[in-house]
């Protein structure tokens, strides 16, 4: 926890806006980073307070990966905290996605998380901005409801990192997959995408931020822990390849321009 505080420093003081974390950055990942699954919530709230406090006194937003409490003996949220510029928690994201399977026999996830079942949208600086979490990033209608709500800016918190994926069937897939995936989102989408992944032993890929345009602008190493400092320009003109379609795809009308009326094209069985 007190990596976390420190960083929110280590950021201001290199003039960034926004300090974006990974998932569980703060809490650890229920049934990895605590196996058994049981928080200390005073001290995780105590923590979390701490950083609101350094996020006021060094005038920087905070994107905070950890866990929300819920009523009773409920599971809590894999969530991420929108902490402001004056330490003012202003929104929660919870990841609506968990892993695995609910119900009477849960696996994954699900034996410790609540899904979540609300968009987050806040501005920054001007940008229109969101926050997703992880598993997430497999279902492209988030993005497309992102896009239909104005964002410009998407940070999105991973833990893929800390299981031994030497010996797990999907580590390539994954090491390779993420970063396609959110390098296509951010095309498709045309909005900025900062990714912020763990560090720590076993971590799949590095943190990376993509361009509106699909291009990975900055990365770090993998399995070195790093400030990644990236600039996003609202300004910047760059290339939306879908741009004249886009609304209309987005409306149900599959395709460009207009459609003919012509029995060569309604017969599909010749040529």
């Amino acid at each position: 926890m007190n990596d976390t505080i420190t960083q929110s420093s280590v950021d201001a003081d290199r003039q960034a806006r926004v300090v974006h974390f990974c998932e569980a950055a703060l809490s650890g990942y229920l049934g990895v980073d605590v196996p058994d699954g049981q928080l200390d919530w005073d001290a995780l709230h105590a923590a979390t307070k701490r950083v609101c406090q350094a996020a006021a006194e060094h005038e920087v937003w905070v994107l905070l990966g950890s866990a929300h409490r819920l009523t009773g003996d409920r599971k809590p949220h894999n969530s991420v905290y929108v902490i402001d510029d004056r330490g003012q928690v202003v929104e929660r994201y919870d990841k609506r996605f968990c892993t695995g399977y609910d119900g009477p026999e849960p696996t994954l996830d699900h034996v410790w998380y609540t899904p979540g079942n609300h968009t987050a949208i806040f501005e920054i600086d001007g940008f229109r901005a969101s926050t997703l979490i992880c598993y997430d990033y497999r279902f492209p209608e988030l993005y497309r409801d992102l896009k239909r709500n104005g964002v410009q800016l998407v940070f999105q918190s991973f833990h893929n990192a800390r299981r031994d994926y030497r010996t797990f069937h999907n580590r390539n897939l994954w090491k390779d997959l993420v970063p396609a995936t959110m390098i296509c989102h951010a095309a498709t989408n045309h909005f900025w995408i900062s990714s912020a992944n763990s560090s720590k032993k076993y971590s799949l890929w590095g943190s990376f931020v993509v361009r509106p345009d699909g291009r990975l602008v900055s990365k770090v190493p993998v399995q070195h822990p790093a400030v990644l400092i990236s600039e996003i320009d609202a300004d910047l003109e760059l290339w939306d390849a879908a741009q004249p379609w886009r609304d209309r795809a987005m409306q149900g009308e599959l395709n460009s321009g207009t459609v003919p009326s012509d029995p060569r094209s309604d017969d599909r069985t010749s040529y």
